[in-house]
């Protein structure tokens, strides 16, 4: 089976160019939505606690359960649709991963997620991201938002 790298281009949406990580929002709810359970890697623990709180506010009509693994002891992570993932975390693999991180992450997924900040300068990680998965032939898609 291939694996898929999706990469998510912020190009005109004024709101995903003031706060990217609204997007990352977004593609947490379609993937609750359709039942995909999904890990989102962080850069830092403070982009961690920025978005589990951006996930509570974001959309009033929007309910998206998620928690932040290794905050707190909860046996029921295995049930939560949507674990953040903080650098120096362990978290067991999803089939979805959303990464915000300036590396790739650990293997063990079906589909990754990558945002592309609107900042031409911000773009060059991303740039390398893309040409190290398709060193490693996944399937490469390109979405603008």
């Amino acid at each position: 089976m291939t694996i898929r790298a999706d990469f998510y281009m912020i190009a005109g949406k004024p709101a995903f160019v003031a706060q990217p990580l609204l997007l990352v929002c977004k593609l947490a709810e379609k993937a609750v939505q359709s039942g995909q359970p999904c890990l989102i890697f962080c850069e830092t623990a403070e982009q961690a606690d920025f978005l589990d709180d951006l996930l509570w506010e974001f959309d009033e009509d929007a309910f998206i359960p998620h928690q932040i693994v290794g905050m707190e002891e909860d046996e029921d992570m295995d049930d939560t649709p949507v674990l953040i993932v903080p650098p120096g975390v362990d978290a067991g693999m999803r089939p979805l991963v959303i990464n915000l991180r300036n590396a790739l992450p650990p293997s063990g997924y079906q589909r990754v997620l990558e945002i592309v900040p609107a900042e031409e300068s911000a773009r060059e990680p991303a740039r390398q991201r893309w040409l190290e998965y398709k060193q490693l032939g996944f399937e490469l898609k390109r979405n603008e938002m």
